[in-house]
Order: C-alpha cells, then structure tokens, then sequence
C-alpha cells in the first residue's frame, strides 16, 4: 500500500540523509524506520527516489520521549544481546529464531560472508514477556521441535522475506508495482510460468525491486544475498506464485500493461520513418490498491511460521 501518493515542493520535504539528521538517527536506523513504517515518505517529483514531508518530520518531533522513543523502535540486537534481552542462553535462542518463533527484521554480512541476522528488541522483549511463551524459554523443547532442528530447519530468510515483501508494499504506488514487490521473491522461471504474457511479465520487471545491496553485484556477496531473497521452501514458493497471480489479475483490471498499438494497413500510405510504439494512457490509481494482498500478508506476519 502507499505511504503517500501526493507529491510536494521540494522545499517542504526533505532527502533522506537530511530527513536522518532531523530526526537524530542514524542512516541505518533511519532506514529501518522507513521499511517499518514509522516513518511516512513520498515520491520524489524530480525521479530521485524518496524524500520525507517536512510535516512529517515534525510530527515525530513532537512525539512523547523524541528521539529515544523513535530509536527505541527500530532498535536491533543480534543473536547474543537477543539472548540477553529474553534472558536465554545464545543456544536457545539460535533455536527458537531457526523454528521462527522470533523473525529477523533485517541481515548483513560479516568478513567471512557469513549472514548475521539483526532482530527487533522490542519484538523480542514482547516474546519473553508473554506467558504463553515461557515453556519456550524455560522448559525442554518438545520433541517435534527438536526433531525439526535436528533436520536442519531454518526459518530465518523465510521469515525475513515475509517481512520484507511488507516493506517494498509500504513504498508500492500502485498494483503493478505491487505486483514487482512479490515477483522480486520468485526466480524469472517462476514469474514467465505465472504471468506468460511478454507486455505483462515485461512490466512486472520494471518494478521488480533488487535485493539489499551487500557487495559488487555479480559478486559471492551479492549472489549470496540473492539467494536470501528467493523463496526455497516448496509451500512458500506456492505461495507467491499465488499472490502474484492474483495481484496481477487486480492490476490487469486496474491499468492494462502497455503494449505496442498496431500501424493500420493504408493502401496509399506514404512513406514515413518508423514511429515509436504508442503505449496505453495511464489511469490516476485510486487508494483501494492491493489491499488483499496487503491485508493476507499482515496476517502471515501475525504467524510467519505458517506462511
């Protein structure tokens, strides 16, 4: 869904680094904040990506605890201070993150191109609060668990993705880059077998977003954290393919993708330099985009694990 489809004077709002600055964050902290939602951006008028309402950044001035309260929210703790923060060995907690009963909110790479998985404090602080949990933290795990882990599960990237995706719909404008959002989670064989039409498919990839950046593309990194970003699990590959289905089918009915329109054959023509393809008009979109998608991923974040 948008955060804001109405651009502003460049004066009334600002890039993102100033928009950082503002607000007392960091770049990575604002960032965060932004793919959380906390903080509202809109488009640039000029094509330079997104900037953030000056109205904005004064409302989060004006918040009770500003900036702690703000940092607070987007504060990530790895694996060993996760520990720490619900009071469980760095073992259980690698556990309970790899059955997915708490999910990554973002991820970089160490030296050794090694994933290191950075999870939300206060989601963790709310886990080991929760009563319903505490056989989790406390108690043997049971046997079914343990037998997925001595599998070799591992819900971390499922999870992050899950999440992810609910970042790019938060900056998506319409459904066609709805659309683009879901296909990023799917290899390009999957995507041509789900939308076989060349003008579709081939506008589906214009919005199809990349993933994080980590090393020179082409590079073991990059490659590595292309991997991340592709669904692997057989139900969940099922399930963006059914997702992207079905947000094309809305945005096919929202806007049809542009194709070239066919020349009429004139028998008296006279000759002239070939024109450019004419693509179809654009119709304004309207704020009831992607909703259903948006509303069936909010519930699969309520329970990642059963995605």
């Amino acid at each position: 869904m948008p955060t804001d489809t109405i651009t502003k004077p460049r004066h009334l709002s600002y890039a993102p680094s100033r928009a950082a600055r503002e607000l007392s964050l960091k770049r990575g902290e604002f960032d965060l904040a932004v793919q959380l939602g906390h903080i509202r951006t809109l488009p640039d008028e000029g094509g330079g990506g997104r900037r953030v309402p000056r109205s904005e950044i004064e409302r989060l001035r004006a918040g009770e605890g500003f900036p702690d309260s703000l940092r607070k929210r987007v504060k990530t703790v790895g694996a060993t201070e996760g520990a720490a923060v619900m009071e469980v060995s760095p073992g259980r907690f690698t556990r309970l993150a790899r059955l997915g009963m708490v999910g990554p909110v973002t991820f970089y790479l160490n030296r050794y191109r090694a994933v290191v998985w950075l999870y939300l404090a206060e989601e963790l602080q709310r886990f080991a609060a929760d009563e319903k949990n505490i056989p989790l933290l406390n108690a043997r795990m049971q046997a079914g668990l343990r037998d997925q882990l001595g599998e070799g599960v591992d819900l971390r990237p499922r999870n992050w993705r899950v999440r992810h995706l609910a970042s790019l719909l938060l900056q998506a404008e319409d459904p066609w880059e709805s659309a683009g959002a879901v296909a990023a989670f799917l290899d390009p064989v999957q995507v041509a077998e789900v939308v076989p039409d060349p003008y579709e498919r081939s506008h589906v990839n214009r919005f199809r977003p990349g993933p994080p950046a980590h090393g020179v593309p082409g590079s073991p990194a990059a490659q590595l954290t292309e991997r991340i970003m592709t669904a692997d699990y057989p139900d969940e590959i099922g399930w963006f393919r059914a997702e992207l289905a079905a947000v094309v089918t809305e945005a096919r009915k929202h806007r049809p993708a542009p194709r070239p329109t066919p020349r009429p054959a004139l028998r008296s023509a006279p000759k002239q330099s070939h024109p450019a393809p004419r693509a179809t008009t654009a119709v304004p979109d309207g704020p009831e985009q992607s909703r259903g998608l948006f509303g069936r991923l909010r519930r699969r974040l309520q329970g990642p694990t059963e995605l």
